[in-house]
């Protein structure tokens, strides 16, 4: 059962919203390209502005509706806010810029919750230090910290790591992570980067000129050939499950997917833990026969399910390997010459340093 309910329309001078979405536990990401309206869509859903009609329900109980006359001020919503910035007070310590989230909290958290969050947020050791001493990372997850202590039952994060270099984003990334698979509650996740998408959303819901233009869990959106258009050419590609089951001495781990194995480098994890692992589709070759001698070493069989023809001379070829979805994009020339239709079976092709170690991420198992 869905816990937010969102059916909005409003129009602004350069943009309408018209839309509507559902979202559960786990992360719900709204991904689109700048202006189409994701941080609108958060701040209606927080209060923070009234749209023209629509209605949103948490939980069941109703925050707006134009038709019933209700809109619950922001404070009465019970949702957390994490903006871009973090927007810290610098004169208090990290201790002190938690413990002012725990004041809208009802019933307010004893000191365990405070201990749990911080633990779980790895924000032992900064508990003393001021805003002003911390990097970007640290500063998102204190902002993270004091939303959760809030005890809201929805989370809005408006892309929380855009501000943040790679490193940065490799440092917060665990706790994201770890927060989806523990907080227990609905997050709306705002970017409109798809590598993180891809690393961290349950289920995605894309945006264009204030519309949806496709939604649905992350593997589907992300593997069907015909939400290409949206996603991007260069950024399209699918998510796999994957299990670690090896850590080879020449530094290569092998995973267990449902359509076979994978060896890829720079794998950390702890041997039975679940990966989720995003496959580029210009990075995956198709073959018509077993490949040999290669120097790949992954070579998955796999069977055609749908071509999407786009403006120009490229395909979009979607795979099933085993129970998973892969996606492909090769030159219509190509899909031609190898007949690819529905239903052909085939081999699909993938360099172990095609996969970098941003497109690996947590998991909490399938």
């Amino acid at each position: 059962m869905s816990s937010l309910q969102v059916q909005i329309t409003h129009r602004f001078d350069a943009l309408t919203l018209d839309l509507a979405f559902e979202a559960g536990l786990g992360v719900t990401a709204l991904f689109g390209p700048s202006g189409s309206g994701k941080t609108s869509t958060i701040n209606a859903i927080a209060g923070l502005f009234t749209p023209d009609s629509g209605r949103v329900s948490l939980k069941g109980k109703t925050l707006f509706d134009v038709a019933s006359g209700v809109n619950l001020a922001p404070q009465e919503r019970r949702i957390g806010y994490v903006f871009q910035d973090g927007r810290l007070f610098p004169h208090l310590t990290v201790e002190g810029n938690i413990r002012f989230g725990m004041r809208f909290a009802d019933p307010a958290p004893g000191p365990e919750e405070m201990r749990q969050v911080v633990e779980m947020l790895g924000l032992q050791s900064l508990l003393e230090r001021r805003p002003g001493t911390l990097s970007g990372g640290e500063k998102q997850r204190v902002a993270l910290a004091r939303a959760l202590l809030s005890k809201p039952h929805l989370l809005l994060m408006d892309e929380p790591l855009a501000a943040l270099d790679e490193p940065r984003k490799e440092e917060i990334f665990p706790y994201l992570e770890r927060l989806r698979d523990e907080a227990g509650m609905p997050i709306i996740y705002v970017s409109h980067s798809l590598a993180e998408v891809a690393r961290l959303a349950d289920d995605l819901v894309v945006m264009q000129d204030g519309k949806v233009v496709c939604a649905g869990s992350a593997e589907d959106v992300l593997s069907d050939p015909a939400a290409l258009p949206f996603v991007g050419v260069r950024e399209a590609g699918a998510i796999l499950p994957a299990q670690v089951v090896e850590h080879g001495a020449d530094g290569l781990c092998r995973l267990a997917i449902s359509g076979g194995e994978l060896l890829l480098p720079g794998v950390t994890a702890k041997l039975g833990a679940w990966l989720r692992i995003r496959v580029l589709a210009q990075d995956i070759i198709l073959s018509n026969q077993l490949p040999a001698g290669l120097s790949s070493r992954n070579i998955l069989p796999v069977k055609v399910e749908a071509i999407h023809k786009g403006g120009g001379p490229g395909v979009a070829i979607g795979l099933r390997a085993g129970k998973d979805r892969l996606l492909a994009r090769i030159t219509a020339r190509a899909a031609a010459e190898m007949d690819l239709k529905p239903g052909k079976d085939c081999f699909a092709i993938l360099k172990a340093t095609a996969v970098p170690r941003g497109s690996i991420g947590v998991s909490r198992g399938f």
